[in-house]
């Protein structure tokens, strides 16, 4: 495997109450701060209910979310295709690579939110096989393709792209929860995956069997999937120090379970926690099997190696973005995984500690290099003078300059 990339998935969950526009300003900030740090990639959802989750078009924000950024890749996690004709989607795409400089990734869904389907009077049991169908036609689309196509939902007659990506192939990668469904689109598309199943027990649970669906679909349809090309979302937020991390996302992640968990989404078998501290100790509990990592820069590095080992391996870490924290606190927990647990992960530290190493074991050349210093001193009268003086010692003896004694007391008497 190559290195692994490390990017944000952002819904978003954001608590009843706020100004929305402001946190929608937020949001862009996030972005803007995750490219500072260079991490790889951003990805934002589509939801039209809940109240929690307010981005109606992820590609509208990531147009916006472009101007802000770089390098950083921005993908729609996801475009729900039965709500869209799917011209209209590719059509958005094209222009989103177009704007953001080829660096977009289509991300695709069947719809998250049984409330949202139900305003559009989508039937539930027909969203898959929908979703299944659009990608096949966006696919065609995307590269070049004129041609018709007729179902029950939606007509094209002679239809081809006047704009092509930017990209010679925008990547693409499906949805995948806990069933099957996802890994076996993915397999037959030979396209990446976003598991966004690791946010609940029952999808860590799953991990370790999802990519076997992906390969045997794919085998199925002649094509190939690439481990480099899975994504696996993580939920965590990190401090200096455990004690630290807790107190800053303790009463967030309560609230976030209490209000949005269970009491908006009603998930089955979940139950509303009376202090932080419970919800801390059965959501981020720190035996690597918790939901959520709540801790240290190292807690959070042993949480992505295990879940490495657990999976056989994937390409990219995506942080779920939420407001457990305050903003300042969120933007250093960032900070935090930019600075210490991206680079432990992926050995960028390792070659610096063997070049230390290597100095540490071979003391005889920084011994020899100080003995030539002190030759060349020795050798001129007014700097050997000079050296006798306190502060010259001083200075020598933090440049492994050698014993003294070594040549003489005085140079001019010798």
């Amino acid at each position: 495997m190559s290195r692994v990339r490390f990017g944000a998935f952002l819904a978003p969950h954001h608590p009843i109450g706020e100004h929305p526009t402001l946190q929608l300003k937020r949001d862009l900030d996030l972005v803007e701060h995750l490219d500072r740090l260079g991490y790889d990639e951003f990805w934002c959802g589509e939801h039209h209910s809940t109240g929690w989750e307010v981005i109606a078009s992820p590609e509208m924000f990531l147009a916006a979310a472009g101007q802000r950024t770089h390098t950083i890749k921005l993908g729609t996690g996801v475009v729900s295709l039965p709500y869209h004709h799917p011209f209209n989607v590719a059509q958005r795409m094209v222009q989103l690579d177009h704007m953001t400089g080829g660096r977009a990734i289509f991300g695709t869904g069947p719809g998250a939110l049984p409330t949202d389907a139900f305003m559009l009077g989508i039937d539930p049991m027909t969203q898959r096989d929908r979703q299944d169908e659009a990608m096949g036609v966006i696919e065609r689309l995307l590269a070049g393709e004129r041609f018709s196509h007729e179902s029950e939902w939606f007509k094209l007659e002679d239809a081809g792209l006047q704009l092509l990506p930017v990209q010679d192939k925008m990547p693409m990668a499906v949805a995948s929860m806990i069933s099957p469904s996802g890994m076996t689109l993915a397999g037959k598309y030979g396209c990446g995956v976003l598991s966004l199943g690791s946010m609940s027990t029952t999808g860590l649970a799953a991990l370790p069997t999802q990519w076997s669906f992906a390969e045997e679909s794919a085998a199925r349809y002649g094509k190939t999937v690439d481990r480099r090309d899975w994504r696996v979302v993580m939920s965590f937020h990190v401090a200096e120090t455990r004690e630290q991390a807790r107190a800053e996302a303790g009463h967030g992640l309560m609230r976030w379970h209490n209000e949005y968990i269970v009491g908006t989404l009603q998930r089955p078998g979940e139950k509303p926690y009376a202090t932080p501290e419970d919800a801390l100790d059965n959501i981020a509990s720190m035996d690597l099997g918790g939901v959520a990592l709540v801790g240290t820069p190292d807690d959070l590095i042993a949480s992505i190696r295990n879940l490495q080992e657990v999976t056989g391996g994937f390409g990219t870490v995506l942080g779920f973005a939420h407001d457990w924290a305050r903003p300042a606190d969120t933007m250093k927990s960032w900070d935090l995984v930019a600075r210490y647990v991206i680079p432990e992960v992926n050995g960028l530290l390792e070659p610096y500690r063997a070049s230390q190493r290597y100095v540490i074991a071979h003391k005889e050349m920084l011994d020899r290099a100080g003995e030539a210093v002190m030759q060349k001193i020795m050798e001129n009268d007014r700097a050997a003078a000079a050296l006798k003086e306190p502060q010259g010692k001083a200075a020598m003896s933090s440049h492994n300059a050698p014993d003294l004694s070594k040549y003489g007391e005085n140079k001019s008497a010798g």
